[in-house]
């Protein structure tokens, strides 16, 4: 739970302390310096559209130059984390900043982002059974395990994916072409797009095209299936219970996939490298 702010500089003016600057404020760069602790792979440009969007409003000099005081970065650290932790989007995160500002409490999910080690890799999400079918949209319920409505998983937009991901346009419409990547039904991405696309940046580092990739991909579509033939006939059972249990069935077989390719990979390379 977060809890509401009850002191400090109010959002957009100079904290009590600062690196440099006047009046304890410090420039764009000290932030990225202060931020890159514990985010290193944040980048002026990321703060720069955090801004633009609305979640943060440093101080601006007569001649136009960014002052930040504490309390700002503290902000972009709150969003940050919120973005790495529970992969919300933008418009989430603005709401719930605005909720704390007006000294409400909120609720957080639990982080989006595994920590059993042998669950699947980092910033990537195990979906639950069924969920390559049709998807509830932003604000929309979907069907839950026992037959009622629950609110669909939140969506993010494209520019808000771009950021996240800290990826170029040309490179995410390019994963998309070839099918490794794309929006749901209803234009959104899963929050779990983010965790796919920084791995295809990562892959594609090391000279991974995405032609390279569609092996991966169909081989992960034809285990997606796999898992649901399985989980199936708990699906259709008419006690809830059992159908909630499909659910953690699912997952339980993607996290058990995910370490047996893992394994595999490791054992084939073992072999050709000695």
């Amino acid at each position: 739970m977060l809890q509401p702010r009850t002191g400090g500089a109010p959002r957009g003016t100079a904290g009590e302390t600062g690196r440099t600057g006047d009046a304890g404020t410090m420039s764009i760069g000290s932030v990225l310096g202060l931020l890159r602790d514990e985010f290193p792979e944040v980048t002026i440009s990321k703060i720069r559209f955090l801004e633009s969007e609305g979640l943060v409003e440093p101080r601006r000099t007569p001649s136009g130059y960014r002052k930040f005081g504490a309390a700002d970065v503290e902000r972009l650290r709150r969003v940050l984390r919120l973005q790495r932790d529970h992969y919300l989007p933008l418009r989430v995160i603005r709401e719930q900043l605005d909720a704390l500002d007006r000294g409400e409490e909120i609720r957080l999910p639990g982080p989006a982002r595994p920590s059993d080690p042998v669950g699947p890799p980092e910033g990537v999400t195990i979906p639950a059974a069924g969920a390559s079918g049709p998807k509830a949209g932003p604000g929309r319920a979907g069907p839950g395990p026992g037959g009622t409505a629950e609110a669909g998983p939140a969506r993010m937009g494209r520019e808000e994916l771009l950021a996240a991901a800290e990826v170029a346009e040309e490179q995410l419409a390019q994963w998309e072409s070839y099918g490794l990547v794309g929006p749901a039904g209803n234009g959104g991405y899963e929050p779990g797009a983010v965790g796919v696309v920084r791995i295809l940046a990562d892959l594609g580092r090391h000279g991974l095209e995405p032609r390279h990739l569609r092996a991966v991909k169909a081989s992960a579509e034809r285990t997606a299936g796999l898992v649901e033939q399985v989980v199936a006939p708990l699906r259709r059972h008419r006690n809830p219970q059992t159908r909630a249990h499909a659910e953690t069935t699912a997952r339980e077989l993607a996290t058990l996939a995910v370490r047996l390719h893992a394994a595999l990979v490791q054992s084939a390379l073992r072999t050709r490298l000695h």
